[in-house]
């Protein structure tokens, strides 16, 4: 299987990212809650009545896990040779799960979609670095958790010469 390689040469300023479609359930909270051992089993989380009285009016998707989307996204953009070199995102909106059916169904509900554009791009200390916006945004269009990326891709020439990053 050929490795999926992005050089700094494919990308320029205003290139766009392909979006990466996510879903979150209430039940996909719980889970991850557990997966990521960060001890946030928060009933904002999982629990209606909690919610409502905390004034969000129903549970809300952890912001760690719309971090960790956003990892993601970019993380498969770059490709296997794409090394991530800083993340860091904004929550400003409240995301809701889709509510369950039952153990394996849910209701209709929210998709959400990483996005993001290069915004800039250079040559540093011989690395091809690429300034990324990224976002998380909702069905309505809101970037509910904006963010930035910096990554450093190979480059063709660097590979033409026998460098290594």
């Amino acid at each position: 299987m050929a490795k999926k390689l992005l050089y700094f040469e494919d990308v320029e300023v205003g290139t766009e990212m392909p979006p990466l479609p996510k879903i979150a359930t209430t039940q996909m909270l719980v889970k991850w809650a557990g997966a990521w051992g960060s001890d946030d089993f928060n009933p904002l989380h999982y629990e209606d009545t909690f919610a409502a009285n905390q004034g969000v009016g129903r549970p809300i998707v952890q912001g760690a896990l719309k971090r960790a989307w956003l990892g993601q996204f970019v993380a498969s953009w770059i490709g296997e040779e794409g090394f991530l070199k800083r993340l860091s995102c904004q929550y400003r909106g409240m995301d809701y799960p889709r509510r369950m059916k039952d153990i394996t169904q849910t209701e209709e509900g929210e998709t959400w979609l990483c996005k993001g554009t290069v915004t800039g791009t250079r040559v540093e200390d011989n690395q091809h670095i690429v300034e990324l916006e990224i976002w998380v945004e909702n069905g309505k269009g809101e970037k509910t958790t904006p963010g930035a990326a910096t990554v450093i891709l190979p480059s063709r020439k660097a590979e033409y010469r026998g460098d290594r990053l």
